[in-house]
């Protein structure tokens, strides 16, 4: 899967905004979404939030996780435990890209908050690898992904996929039977 696809399904979680306009409910095979009424807060998926927001037709107000001291406890509890912890939200890297690149106004401290989730995914990433790193030198057969995000198994995921590639190559060469020197295909 492509970044881009994995951001996309991002843009279907709901945030909150604040519409500055009137309209009654809009149905959507997705599901209904509204009313809209000024001042008054409504659920809607973000590439919603984000069409309206750049039609400055409404607030967009940021997830509960999207806080600097909630961030900051995640960053030093992934910093402390070897295991993944549990991410603030299933999309919270795209989702951050998302809202600060599209509603950072929006977002109170979001140079802060765009540093912590930055933290966050440099330390998951730096786990990731290591886990993979002792997962080929094991030659485990099999992992468990706990608490890791789409993106994340995204990123680590054709290194993965090559190294059990040559894995079973190497492996498949030392079986009695085989062919000497022919990497045979699978």
């Amino acid at each position: 899967m492509d970044p881009s696809e994995v951001e996309f399904l991002a843009e279907k979680e709901f945030v909150k905004i604040i519409p500055n306009f009137s309209l009654d409910k809009i149905y959507l095979i997705g599901g209904d979404l509204g009313p809209f009424n000024p001042g008054l807060s409504v659920d809607v998926p973000v590439w919603l939030a984000l069409n309206l927001k750049q039609r400055q037709k409404c607030r967009i107000l940021p997830p509960e996780w999207m806080d600097v001291e909630k961030l900051e406890e995640m960053r030093e509890l992934e910093r402390k435990e070897d295991a993944f912890t549990p991410a603030p939200s299933p999309y919270y890297m795209e989702l951050t890209k998302l809202l600060l690149n599209h509603a950072s106004d929006n977002i109170p401290k979001a140079d802060e908050i765009r540093t912590l989730v930055k933290d966050i995914w440099d330390t998951r990433v730096a786990k990731l690898r290591l886990s993979a790193d002792s997962f080929i030198r094991q030659q485990e057969a099999h992992a468990q992904l706990d608490n890791l995000t789409l993106m994340e198994i995204n990123t680590i995921r054709e290194f993965l996929l090559d190294s059990l590639n040559c894995m079973y190559k190497l492996r498949s060469n030392l079986q009695p039977g085989a062919t000497k020197g022919q990497f045979g295909d699978y």
